[in-house]
């Protein structure tokens, strides 16, 4: 008998005439693709955000047709930026370049300064989670500083790092960390009593209880600040690049109003949204992975 056919029986005990019980193996009944309830799912979620949008772009193309309107309707976003939909990836050099070769800018600098936050926020929230003495010391501090716009530092860090690169991946920095600390904080305090006690009787280090006890069990926290995190990180790179110049996505609007191409802001908006729909998306994957489906999506 081979390991295939093994899998596909299962052992089911049989009764016989003289009080004893014989298991047979008997084959599983295949599984069939239920093509009616996948077709149910994709309905669902992708059918009501459809009708929602093309509702929406009518609306629009209405109320922006009649003469006077201020904002071109979608059929004339169409025309003029009929370049930066279709072809996302054109280089022709120096700042003439598709929106996707912007995003992809804008990202590499989300990836350092957001990454720099969740390694530094996982470690503040876990030192301000497990002490109190930290918990009263830090915590005012850190409500107070999480209040600031983003823009607010953008003045402090040009002339900290006098380049615009390390400045952006500072507001971004900033700005993003706060909710990572706090929420690591909360789900450290969380912590049950009885995984501390195990702690304890194995007598782990601090380093070992951090890796072993602390970081799994407040890993739902963790990812639910992580997710705040991104998104304003997302928002912090736009404004900021608004300022600071360069390639990216947000420096690429502030250029388009400077030379009145309202539809290339409109298309820049759609992939800003797109973008932060997916980064969301992908944080939010990775902490159902990694915490078994028990972070909240």
């Amino acid at each position: 008998m081979t390991a295939t056919a093994r899998k596909n029986e299962v052992p089911i005990p049989t009764p016989t005439t003289g009080g004893g019980t014989v298991v047979q193996m008997v084959k599983r009944p295949a599984r069939k693709l239920d093509l009616s309830r996948i077709g149910a799912s994709m309905a669902r979620n992708v059918v009501p955000p459809l009708v929602v949008a093309a509702l929406l772009l009518a609306l629009w193309q209405l109320t922006c047709s009649q003469a006077g309107s201020s904002l071109p309707p979608p059929s004339q976003v169409w025309i003029d930026s009929f370049d930066l939909i279709a072809y996302p990836f054109f280089d022709y050099g120096s700042q003439d370049i598709g929106l996707a070769w912007r995003v992809l800018v804008s990202l590499e600098r989300v990836a350092i300064g957001f990454g720099l936050a969740a390694i530094v926020g996982v470690l503040l929230g876990a030192v301000v989670g497990q002490s109190v003495w930290a918990l009263r010391g830090l915590d005012p501090i850190f409500q107070i500083l999480r209040t600031v716009p983003p823009l607010a530092w953008l003045p402090l860090s040009l002339a900290a790092f006098q380049d615009s690169n390390p400045s952006a991946i500072f507001v971004i920095f900033i700005t993003s960390i706060w909710p990572v600390i706090i929420n690591t904080a909360v789900g450290v305090r969380n912590i049950p009593d009885d995984y501390r006690n195990i702690a304890r009787v194995l007598r782990l280090n601090p380093l070992e209880f951090f890796v072993r006890i602390m970081v799994p069990a407040a890993a739902p926290y963790i990812f639910t600040g992580l997710r705040i995190g991104v998104g304003l990180s997302w928002l912090a790179i736009v404004a900021a690049e608004m300022l600071t110049g360069g390639v990216g996505i947000g420096f690429f609007i502030w250029d388009a109003w400077n030379s009145s191409r309202l539809s290339d802001i409109i298309v820049a908006l759609a992939y800003i949204g797109v973008t932060g729909f997916v980064l969301d998306k992908l944080v939010a994957l990775l902490g159902s992975v990694v915490t078994r489906g028990t972070a909240a999506n």
